[in-house]
């Protein structure tokens, strides 16, 4: 089997098995005794490691080669969820109680958030090294295609095993990032030759003039959509006057013809129509202002369901192409720096969107939206402004 496949698989695991932990979270920090803040805290300092190591990750790749990288992420993730698992399980013992529980959770979610920081960036700069630059833009569509069904999947299946307990769903996760250690190690080939590495990884800053721009148009994307996703339950709940257990299906079908939409699109439409990253991008980012701004507008499901359409459809078109501009930004040995500081710039998006979208959601329901819309419309007259980004030639 070729790389990019071996790959896809590699990713997909990886975020089947972060996401099936989203729909028992909650659950389990009150089942424990948690606040709603602490467990947020969780999500929080998760993104927070990735936000701190992710650039140190992806220049390690550099010098040392993609696949111990990568293979150290999701051992490293396995390593955090086991231990979580098993705090949580002298939790339920009461054994380990009140805060001292609390913090050693955290710590290993920390840890795990440290060490699976290393995947997503190493994961792109793998992809750089395998595909050319004219099939770059499609390649990274894959990679999103790949994120979504592990999103899609994922959430369905940590509702399904907590069923059994709320812990079994975690130690699943766990296990499956053995499994995928294992099929890394055994199938994946390195990408990164030795003769190819650097002794030492190349300095690129996060306001070099090649890369700052298309950050900086990243983290405007990714700001924008969690601040939504933070929100989107209780604006269904509020605008159709819903139960909560009403809420949860109907919020549970919109969401997922919202993932089906962007993997649909990230997994076969842009592979098909091989768009540069700028018409992704000149394509993507009005169709995302049309979904806020529907959003904003609507109060049925038929249309608060259609504009998550045309949100999910203008990110699956954006996200790749944010992801192949920068890829194409700069040079071949410069692949595993810049991801590392795209996933940087993603993870302080994860860090800010929860607190922006709640708050502005505790002072008008329909204020989390407008800021998306802003944001958006932003993010688009800057693109306007910069004809450099997303062009197939590095800078010089």
């Amino acid at each position: 089997m070729r790389p990019l496949p071996l790959l896809f698989l590699t990713l997909f695991n990886s975020l089947l098995g972060l996401s099936i932990l989203f729909p028992i979270i909650g659950p389990l920090g009150r089942e424990l005794g948690f606040s709603e803040f602490q467990v947020g805290l969780f999500s929080t300092g998760y993104a927070l490691m990735q936000f701190l190591l992710a650039p140190y990750w992806g220049r390690r790749s550099e010098t040392v080669g993609r696949k111990p990288i990568l293979l150290l992420g999701i051992l490293g993730f396995a390593v955090g969820f086991f231990l979580f698992t098993f705090l949580g399980w002298l939790g339920f013992r009461e054994t380990l109680t009140g805060l001292p529980l609390y913090l050693s959770m955290l710590g290993a979610r920390l840890l795990g958030g440290a060490f699976s920081s290393a995947t997503l960036p190493t994961a792109q700069a793998y992809l750089a090294d395998i595909t050319s630059r004219e099939n770059r833009t499609q390649g990274f569509a894959l990679l999103g295609a790949a994120f979504g069904l592990g999103v899609i999947f994922g959430p369905a299946i940590g509702a399904a095993l907590s069923g059994f307990g709320l812990l079994v769903p975690v130690l699943f996760s766990a296990s499956l990032a053995v499994l995928n250690a294992i099929f890394v190690y055994f199938v994946l080939p390195e990408s990164r030759t030795a003769e190819a590495r650097p002794a030492r990884p190349p300095k690129l800053s996060i306001f070099d003039p090649r890369i700052w721009p298309i950050l900086l148009l990243g983290l405007i994307i990714n700001l924008s959509s969690v601040a939504m996703e933070q929100t989107v339950a209780f604006y269904y709940q509020d605008r159709l006057s819903l139960s909560a257990e009403r809420t949860a299906q109907t919020v549970g079908i919109a969401l997922a013809i919202f993932g089906l939409v962007a993997v649909f699109i990230q997994g076969f439409l842009v592979r098909w129509v091989k768009w540069p990253p700028r018409r992704l991008l000149a394509v993507g980012l009005p169709l995302a202002l049309a979904g806020y701004v529907g959003l904003v507008l609507s109060s049925s499901f038929f249309a608060l369901t259609l504009s998550l359409v045309l949100l999910g459809a203008g990110g699956a078109l954006a996200g790749p192409g944010v992801s192949a501009a920068q890829s194409l930004a700069v040079s071949d040995a410069e692949q595993g720096v810049v991801a590392g500081l795209s996933s940087s710039a993603q993870a302080l998006g994860r860090m800010l969107g929860p607190i922006v979208g709640t708050s502005l959601y505790g002072l008008h329901p329909q204020y989390p939206y407008v800021f998306s819309a802003l944001l958006i419309m932003v993010g688009i007259l800057f693109f306007l402004g910069r004809s450099d980004v997303g062009r197939l030639e590095p800078h010089p």
